[in-house]
């Protein structure tokens, strides 16, 4: 990345909105976009990109709505989202590949395989999820460029 192009963190936040699969995406293509024009290489850009997609996704899916906060430095990316919703509760096991709670009008639209948050975990280099029952989710994720 030719770190000229990020003098300090930039920083970007996206309101998701719960059950919008007509905007579901936008946040990460936005994303990918500014990473591409600040120089960051392939990889790390197709880290970020399938992490944001899947917590965009995850918060349309699964919660009442939330944030998508991304903040953008010359070594790191960092991506926190928060949702309210009905939180995960049992993390060990939402971890697992495959594992979901999507209902089938999820999986008839070809969501819902149980890869999200495996695959969050698997690009990023730090990975942090906070969820309560009732309350909501956070996830943290820091890719380094």
């Amino acid at each position: 990345m030719d770190t000229n192009n990020v003098n300090e963190p930039m920083k970007m936040q996206f309101d998701i909105a719960h059950d919008d699969f007509i905007r579901a995406g936008e946040a990460s293509s936005k994303i990918k976009k500014m990473l591409l024009q600040l120089g960051f290489s392939g990889r790390v850009i197709r880290k970020v990109a399938i992490a944001t997609y899947e917590v965009e996704m995850n918060i349309v899916i699964h919660s009442w709505g939330g944030t998508l906060d991304v903040e953008i430095d010359p070594g790191s990316i960092t991506i926190i989202a928060r949702d309210r919703g009905p939180g995960i509760p049992n993390i060990d096991e939402a971890m697992q590949e495959g594992f979901s709670t999507a209902p089938e009008k999820i999986r008839e639209m070809g969501f819902g395989a149980g890869m999200g948050l495996p695959n969050m975990k698997s690009c990023a280099d730090e990975f942090f999820i906070d969820s309560v029952v009732n309350k909501g989710t956070t996830i943290k994720m820091i890719i380094n460029s």
